[in-house]
């Protein structure tokens, strides 16, 4: 009997972006509170070298993620989808919500530093596991001909998560006064995710395991060793491939929220809460631009969506982040035109992230999705988009140019647009519900 596309995906694709945004606004409260944590966790001499170093503790939670990937990418593909992103899921809540109770450099001295370090590793090696569990999770879900728009929704989740943060990080200030936050308020962010992360692993344990594993595992056809049927086969190439289109995919989505965040702050020296407020109110209006260009890829593919968003990046992101300077000048804010610029540049994430879920999911076999999925994702999201923050604002306060600041944001996408044009497939057409089926049969 032929498997089939199940009756309520849609109510899995909610309750795995539900438990997604929840895990990527654990990630991201440590980001959008770097400027607080650098003061509480590092010595004050240097102000700038305090808040550089937690920001390259912030990137270090990125370039731990492929081991993240190596180790929960075998599990899923051994164990399943399911059970594993509920590891990874705990995982991250715990970690985020210890930072909330951990004393500070002023109470321990360097030992904070260390301690905050071990958890950030904790959360870079979970949200390694997650992405390739929750994106195949829903893949092997959904429709063959609509899995761009499908998969679109899930992709919304990081930006949301962003949002979350913002969100909460400004309602604690506004309950608690921005002296207390500084003091001890700062904490409650933190806090805040057992309880998300509770509700959470509680919507995930609703869900079943995917219909696609299900009859892998009952025709005894899983993989034995993820790892050698994933990198020391034929399948490396397709890996090396997703890797190149995941690099610039990932530069354009920090590039485009994350150092939007960093810029007002240290650029533009617009306060934390107003920041928050432009950022925040940008990627709402334009969350739904990941959802279109996902449904877009359905209709004209998607190499073309993903690229496009690449080169359009590149192109202007100069004029774009100079335009923002001058409306965005301490006292003389143009509230409207700075959400709008932010907004074109959380449409060029929508861009290269919408469709490249289902392209991920497409690219690679059933029997070694999880881990051919997680780990180029990880690599290129996590070490190429992953040192956005850091290479940015160290570029700019070492030479206070934007030029600078923005060379790396530009010449990498422009480098993978460039390769990726001759090396990616189109992966529109794939049916990996009859690739299935095809296998059972034969």
């Amino acid at each position: 009997m032929a498997i089939q596309v199940p009756s309520d995906f849609r109510r899995v694709i909610v309750a795995a972006s539900v438990g997604n945004i929840i895990e990527w606004y654990d990630f991201y409260i440590f980001g959008s509170l770097a400027a607080v944590l650098s003061v509480k966790f590092f010595e004050q001499s240097h102000p700038v070298a305090a808040l550089l170093s937690t920001i390259a503790l912030f990137t270090a939670g990125f370039l731990i993620r492929p081991l993240g990937a190596f180790l929960f990418g075998w599990m899923g593909d051994r164990v399943g989808r399911k059970y594993t992103f509920l590891i990874t899921l705990s995982g991250m809540g715990l970690g985020t919500g210890a930072i909330g109770l951990i004393p500070t450099y002023q109470s321990i001295g360097l030992t904070a530093a260390f301690v905050l370090f071990g958890l950030r590793m904790i959360q870079g090696l979970c949200l390694g596991g997650e992405y390739g569990g929750a994106i195949t999770y829903v893949a092997e879900h959904v429709p063959d001909d609509s899995r761009g728009y499908y998969t679109g929704w899930l992709q919304t989740s990081p930006t949301l998560g962003i949002v979350v943060s913002l969100a909460v990080i400004v309602m604690t200030r506004t309950w608690a006064g921005n002296q207390a936050f500084d003091e001890w308020a700062w904490r409650v962010p933190f806090l805040v995710s057992f309880l998300l992360v509770a509700i959470a692993i509680y919507i995930r344990l609703q869900l079943q395991e995917t219909p696609i594993f299900q009859e892998i595992k009952a025709r005894g056809q899983m993989t034995r060793n993820p790892w050698r049927e994933a990198f020391l086969s034929a399948n490396i190439k397709y890996i090396l491939i997703a890797i190149v289109v995941l690099i610039g995919q990932g530069v354009v989505w920090y590039s485009g929220q994350f150092w939007a965040l960093y810029f007002l702050q240290q650029v533009s020296k617009v306060d934390p809460v107003t920041s928050a407020y432009i950022v925040g109110t940008a990627l709402l209006i334009a969350t739904p631009s990941l959802i279109f260009f996902g449904w877009l890829s359905d209709q004209i593919g998607r190499k073309s969506v993903i690229l496009g968003g690449m080169l359009l990046a590149a192109i202007t992101y100069y004029p774009l982040y100079l335009w923002l300077g001058t409306v965005t000048q301490p006292g003389h804010i143009n509230y409207p035109v700075a959400v709008f610029i932010i907004f074109i540049l959380v449409c060029y994430v929508g861009m290269v992230y919408g469709p490249v879920g289902a392209f991920l999911a497409e690219f690679f076999p059933a029997r070694i999705r999880y881990t051919s999925v997680s780990v180029p994702y990880h690599i290129g999201n996590g070490w190429g988009g992953g040192l956005v923050p850091f290479i940015t604002s160290a570029a700019f306060a070492a030479t206070g140019s934007i030029g600078y600041a923005l060379i790396y944001p530009i010449v990498v996408p422009a480098v993978c647009f460039v390769i990726a044009l001759f090396i990616m497939p189109e992966t529109r057409k794939t049916r990996i519900w009859e690739q299935i089926e095809a296998r059972v049969a034969s």
